[in-house]
């Protein structure tokens, strides 16, 4: 049996979004399914089961042959959706297909333009606005799409289980244990396709070659029991700033952003430092261009290679969060108790996060600068992941979708940002291969005011998704 026919697969796949799709994604947006680690109440509140129950029924009403859709719950975790589709005829030898993506959202954040909002779905030029579309809400729909549409042109898939889970907007802490639970139904996995994923410009496939890792705590300096007057206390009494300050010296290098500690530092393979040359190569101006520099401001440094280099194979520190400090409006002379700094540090792919964790609070807790208090909170650690070379199979699907739907080569790279299933999965299934990608563009705001998603690429996503479930049924 020869390859799908693409052409059928293009029709299926554009008529599905339009009067399929569309109209049910727009519906999700709307559902405020905040993430857990920014709704604690999420079993009260219910969103997050809304958004299950919503995609749930669409899944249900796509009729599959032989499939069943499933809600797995464990005691105190949020909850997965689980669509189980039988191999058509010949691909039952085929291991299974892991199809992932999720349905938990970030905050809403402010400062939408005019007319949208987060959880307004708006269609605009092209473009789906609206918190969750594209990150990554359309997967789901998007997965099971690409397999209907490769049925409908007679071709074949091996067993397809998609899993959506609702906590990876907060590091997928659910997840190991849901792996752990579901072992035995997922059987042998050998193909992991992953929707939350993107690339540099919206005229070629991307493929995700590496995926950072992270470690995440909230330190606090405490040097009085109650606050003094700044004149009387101040040169008497250490600033907790200051001390938080000389500890920050410890792990980073304030001029030049480099993180310091070995255990956060690897060695990068030449192949990926390749990659980059490539892709800067391909879509020049990508890496520096679509970044919204405020006045002047310069980025880290002018070559581009050494950015992308920077954000995917490099360590660096964010502070993402402060407390203990009072707007500058309501700040009194006060020398102030105590000042605590979330720290979200992002690792190379292939470092140890816990050992890297480890020296990053050693270092945090040693030889306090005026033996002021330290105190560490919301620690969190997930390694990266690296993808494994394509088989040959993978590759020649790729090749074919790049030509035949894209017409141009498609580009690996990677990712500053993570995913931790998919280091989970690497893991726990080493021969697997892995279709890291998506519709995430450089601009499409995932995270930030105006998300949106680019109807158009994403139904391309969705083509070659279903050209590679053909080629592995049939390799």
């Amino acid at each position: 049996m020869g390859p799908v026919e693409l052409e059928s697969v293009k029709n299926s796949v554009r008529r599905m979004w339009a009067d399929d799709v569309l109209p049910s994604l727009s519906t999700l947006v709307s559902i405020p399914a905040l993430s857990p680690a920014f709704d604690p109440d999420w079993a009260e509140t219910g969103h997050l089961a809304a958004a299950v129950d919503h995609v749930r029924a669409w899944f249900t009403e796509r009729d599959l042959p032989g499939a069943t859709v499933d809600v797995v719950s464990l005691p105190g975790r949020s909850p997965v959706l689980l669509l189980d589709v039988p191999a058509t005829e010949g691909a039952e030898d085929k291991g299974t297909v892991l199809m992932y993506g999720h349905l938990d959202k970030q905050p809403p954040v402010g400062g939408w333009s005019e007319g949208l909002g987060p959880w307004t779905p708006v269609v605009k030029d092209g473009r789906l606005y609206g918190r969750g579309s594209a990150d990554d809400g359309y997967a789901g729909y998007a997965a099971v799409t690409a397999l209907t549409a490769v049925r409908e042109a007679g071709g074949s898939h091996a067993r397809i289980v998609v899993l959506l889970e609702t906590g990876e907007e907060s590091g997928s802490p659910d997840l190991p244990a849901y792996l752990d639970h579901l072992a035995d139904r997922l059987g042998r996995v050998s193909l992991v396709v992953c929707l939350d994923s993107g690339g540099n410009d919206y005229e070629r496939l991307w493929l995700t070659t590496s995926l950072r890792g992270l470690a995440q705590v909230h330190v606090t300096v405490r040097v009085l029991e109650t606050a003094q007057h700044s004149g009387m206390a101040s040169g008497v009494v250490p600033s907790s700033f200051r001390v938080l300050r000389m500890l920050l010296d410890r792990l980073e290098n304030s001029e030049t952003g480099e993180i310091t500690l070995a255990e956060c530092n690897v060695e990068i393979p030449p192949n990926r430092i390749a990659e980059a040359k490539q892709t800067v190569e391909a879509v020049p101006g990508s890496i520096i261009g679509t970044t919204p520099w405020h006045g002047s401001t310069k980025p880290v440094s002018s070559d581009e290679m050494e950015l992308l280099i920077n954000n995917t194979w490099r360590p660096s520190l964010s502070i993402i969060g402060a407390s203990g400090m009072p707007e500058p409006a309501d700040a009194g002379n006060v020398l102030r108790t105590s000042t605590t700094l979330a720290l979200s540090f992002r690792l190379p792919p292939t470092a140890d996060s816990q050992a890297a964790l480890e020296a990053i609070t050693k270092a945090l807790t040693t030889d306090v600068p005026y033996d002021a208090t330290v105190e560490l909170s919301g620690v969190e650690a997930a390694d990266g992941w690296n993808a494994p070379e394509p088989a040959p199979w993978l590759t020649a699907a790729l090749q074919r979708a790049s030509d035949e739907i894209f017409g141009k080569p498609w580009g690996n790279v990677g990712l500053g940002g993570s995913i931790p299933f998919m280091g989970l999965l690497g893991e726990k299934y080493p021969d697997a291969q892995f279709v890291v990608t998506g519709a995430l563009g450089p601009d499409s705001n995932a995270h930030v005011p105006d998300e949106w998603l680019h109807l158009d690429y994403a139904q391309q996503v969705t083509e070659t998704v279903a050209t590679v479930l053909d080629a592995h049924a049939t390799s």
